[in-house]
């Protein structure tokens, strides 16, 4: 071992690393030994190492050279011109945090188009699982643009702005009709192509918001209508949903249309509620699915010439399972985010009632299955989580806990019920359950806000004073608006879209050619095969 004093001492003949170690750590022990003797001096006047005093009340107006001290502030009256300052700032922020929540929110629901594609597919046979994928992936910009082109407008055009957003006014413009004294809305007539006064920061929110609501609703009959489908006729189906089907009901429900007037018009409730769209969104999907799934017909080989079914499984269970997995993630932005304020602190019951009811949904149905069957079925437990989760987005704001996993439990055997009645007695393809999922228990959460809605939230809601109240909680009119809605859709999704796909069928086949179906619609569809390795040709044979 060398001493430190060696250290500086060696000469040539040492070791020249050890030398400059040796002068450096000389130099730091003297800058130490100054530095301690040199009298302390204050910090610069900007510099908070800790942080403590960033974010004064001076930063709330911007910082200025006489920047006013909190005795100032607290010395100010309401009128004057620094309060005033405060309180358009306070203000803008507030709107500020509701519109981030809302994008954030509306970001989890696009991802929700994942979650669909991965379901669907998995469910659905391994031949066609591109033209599957490319269903789920291009209905995101078809519906998109059609939704841009008219259906915002058609839709929230005449909704008179949202408070929560701090505008949105001009959309102000709604086409009515007066009958027995009332005023009936019917569709908007502001915001086509988001142009003219529509280009605003709310507007452009909003619509972001709402177009990926109504894309799930488009993406639902692409699971009914799966390994059959001409990929031309969706492409015609996308538009058409987006741009008018879902738009119309929207409004009547959503857009200050006559639904939603029906508590100030005829004094039931408060009028249609559904606070993230049980039916807007899962009912207008499922119904749309049920009239295409039987003007298409079913898959070959699906029935026997008896009327007895048979068992076409999917082709990758994991990819489904991990498609609802996504699809209950994205749920919570669309329950917790139909709020559209990240300052309404509801957003935490809403949540959980979101989750309880997913798990109850999960459970029933597996329950249901392994008495019925002897084993449990684990792609009929995925189905109703998400039956769950449809049933309680119309109350989840409405309901307690204990409501919510009632509900989720019911819609949980509504699928299974659903599921075999739809396949064994309508004699209905549904390669994935979709009309069950999403139309029956779209109509279960519908209802079930008109049961089970407590009187703890909405007030003011569609213009109605006092809080929401089911049957159990002694409002049974608010039952009659929810009923009002679920025969309101059924009627009018159902009859537009089961004389759409009739028309469209006879300007261009919604039937794939048999050759195809049997073969595998990937390649002849989308011209890309999801499974190319293992896909037999002819050749093979």
């Amino acid at each position: 071992m060398y001493s430190l004093t060696t250290l500086f001492r060696r000469g040539p003949g040492g070791s020249g690393v050890l030398a400059s170690l040796g002068c450096l750590t000389a130099s730091l022990l003297l800058a130490a030994m100054l530095l301690t003797a040199m009298p302390a001096t204050p910090a610069h006047a900007d510099s908070d190492p800790s942080g403590a005093s960033i974010g004064t009340a001076a930063d709330v107006v911007g910082a200025t050279a006489n920047a006013p001290t909190k005795d100032d502030l607290d010395k100010l009256a309401p009128t004057e011109p620094l309060a005033s300052k405060l309180a358009d700032v306070v203000g803008h922020n507030r709107i500020s945090i509701n519109m981030v929540w809302t994008l954030v929110c509306g970001f989890l629901v696009m991802f929700m188009q994942a979650g669909f594609a991965l379901a669907e597919t998995g469910f659905t046979r391994a031949k066609n699982a591109g033209h599957t994928m490319a269903m789920n992936m291009m209905i995101y910009g078809i519906g998109m643009l059609g939704y841009w082109i008219c259906g915002f407008a058609l839709q929230m055009g005449g909704v008179g702005g949202v408070a929560a957003l701090g505008g949105g006014g001009a959309l102000d413009s709604e086409f009515t009709v007066t009958l027995l004294g009332k005023t009936f809305g019917l569709f908007g007539t502001k915001g086509f192509f988001l142009s003219g006064t529509t280009y605003d920061a709310v507007i452009f929110s909003i619509f972001l918001f709402q177009m990926v609501f109504m894309d799930t609703t488009a993406t639902i009959p692409t699971g009914s209508m799966a390994e059959r489908w001409t990929f031309k006729s969706f492409v015609v189906y996308g538009f058409f949903i987006s741009m008018f089907v879902y738009p119309l009901y929207a409004n009547w429900v959503w857009g200050g249309g006559w639904l939603s007037a029906l508590g100030s018009n005829f004094g039931l409730g408060h009028g249609t509620l559904d606070f993230a769209g049980s039916s807007v969104v899962h009912m207008t999907g499922g119904v749309a699915a049920a009239a295409g799934a039987i003007v298409l017909g079913p898959r070959i080989g699906k029935f026997n010439e008896d009327g007895t079914p048979n068992a076409m499984p999917g082709h990758h269970v994991p990819m489904a399972i991990a498609g609802c997995f996504i699809l209950a993630f994205g749920w919570f932005g669309f329950n917790a985010g139909s709020t559209l304020a990240g300052s309404d602190l509801r957003i935490g019951v809403i949540a959980t009632n979101t989750m309880l009811a997913s798990a109850a949904g999960a459970m029933s149905s597996m329950c249901y299955m392994w008495a019925r069957y002897g084993k449990p079925d684990i792609s009929m437990a995925a189905n109703g989580l998400l039956a769950g989760l449809v049933a309680i987005t119309a109350p989840c704001a409405f309901v307690n806990s204990v409501s919510a996993v009632i509900i989720g439990l019911i819609a949980g055997i509504l699928l299974c019920v659903s599921v075999l009645f739809v396949e064994q007695k309508l004699k209905i393809d549904d390669p994935v359950g979709a009309i069950s999922v999403h139309g029956v228990n779209g109509a279960w959460g519908l209802i079930s806000l008109g049961l089970f809605a407590d009187g703890t939230y909405g007030d003011g809601a569609n213009g109605v004073a006092g809080a929401v109240k089911g049957l159990f909680y002694g409002d049974a009119s608010q039952l009659m608006a929810q009923i009002a809605g679920v025969v309101t859709n059924t009627v009018f999704v159902f009859v537009v879209m089961f004389v759409f796909f009739i028309i469209l069928d006879k300007i261009t086949p919604l039937r794939v050619k048999r050759e195809h179906e049997l073969e595998g619609l990937d390649q002849h569809e989308v011209a890309v095969m999801a499974y190319p390795e293992f896909t037999l040709t002819k050749t093979h044979r």
